[in-house]
């Protein structure tokens, strides 16, 4: 019997001992940007779908899984943003979360790589809608660090959209970029960011927890199964003041009308609360208390993500 390749099985390891696959039936686009492999998928069931590197990144059909926590646990805790800044998120879809609040009068998006930006425009717009056609939206392609260290301007929610802690990204998740961002907080502001699997990566989500707690008084991890990662995945807000987890049910409801936030796929008075509340083995894995990630630190697990695997099947 021969062994034949199967080219339109995708797959992903999430370290070094597990992984995950999903087929393609397309591949509608795919190019090297300046600094990444690019491609964008049509699945059975998710639909359009980014990959960067290797690396599933966000689909049209489970982003709102992602991209709901990350915006409007924040968002109704502070009882809505004026100013907001999203550090990353190429796909547009961080943004289009913001741009739903009334109160919204600004969102700085500032992305490293153009190239992401106009595929996902072009290819898989159910992502962003009209977000970057929103006047309200001003979309930088710069480098996020530097934009960080040298902005004038203060923000009421900073949300990282970025790609895995691996390589040059590891200098977005260290205690000085943390604490530039605390500085460009408003009394009241809220970060938000995903902090890797405690399933697959638990080091790094103890890592990164800790490293938000050598910074903010106020650190929240939630978490959340999103099917394009394949596991468990790890959020956290951290703030100076505000604890979204004192925020009673009444009060998001009124909130959620008062913004008319009603058509959100996922995030409701409930899941508000559902998001932060920890099981057991959770509490355990962030009860030590770690030193913080500082720059020019390595990462206290290997990556494991490889891309181009292959599976082989018999005729």
């Amino acid at each position: 019997m021969a062994d034949k390749k199967r080219d339109d099985i995708l797959i992903e390891t999430l370290n070094p001992d597990m992984g995950y696959f999903f087929r393609t039936e397309k591949k509608l686009y795919e190019t090297r940007t300046k600094f990444q492999d690019l491609e964008i998928h049509e699945l059975p069931r998710h639909g359009r779908m980014l990959r960067l590197d290797g690396v599933f990144q966000t689909s049209d059909r489970d982003e709102f899984l992602y991209h709901e926590p990350l915006a409007h646990v924040g968002g109704i805790t502070i009882d809505g943003p004026k100013k907001a800044l999203v550090i990353g998120g190429g796909d547009g879809g961080a943004a289009e979360e913001f741009l739903k609040y009334k109160t919204i009068e600004k969102v700085v998006m500032v992305e490293l790589d153009g190239g992401v930006v106009d595929a996902c425009k072009e290819h898989i717009p159910g992502i962003c809608g009209d977000a970057f056609k929103n006047p309200k939206l001003e979309l930088r392609i710069e480098d996020g660090i530097k934009y960080v260290f040298e902005t004038k301007e203060v923000f009421d929610q900073v949300l990282l959209d970025l790609t895995d802690p691996f390589g040059p990204s590891i200098e977005l998740y260290t205690h000085e970029f943390y604490a530039q961002i605390a500085k460009i907080l408003s009394d009241k502001g809220i970060l938000s960011l995903h902090i890797e699997s405690p399933i697959t990566r638990p080091e790094l989500f103890g890592k990164l927890y800790w490293t938000l707690k050598s910074v903010f008084p106020i650190v929240k991890p939630m978490t959340q199964y999103v099917p394009l990662y394949g596991t468990l995945w790890g959020f956290a807000l951290a703030s100076k003041t505000q604890d979204p987890a004192s925020v009673e049910k009444k009060t998001i409801l009124e909130r959620l009308a008062k913004h008319n936030l009603a058509p959100l796929q996922f995030y409701n008075e409930d899941t508000h609360h559902s998001l932060l509340a920890l099981p057991n083995y959770i509490r355990e894995m962030i009860k030590v208390e770690q030193k913080p990630i500082r720059k020019g630190d390595t990462l206290p697990v290997p990556a494991g993500s490889k891309r181009n695997l292959s599976i082989h099947e018999g005729d």
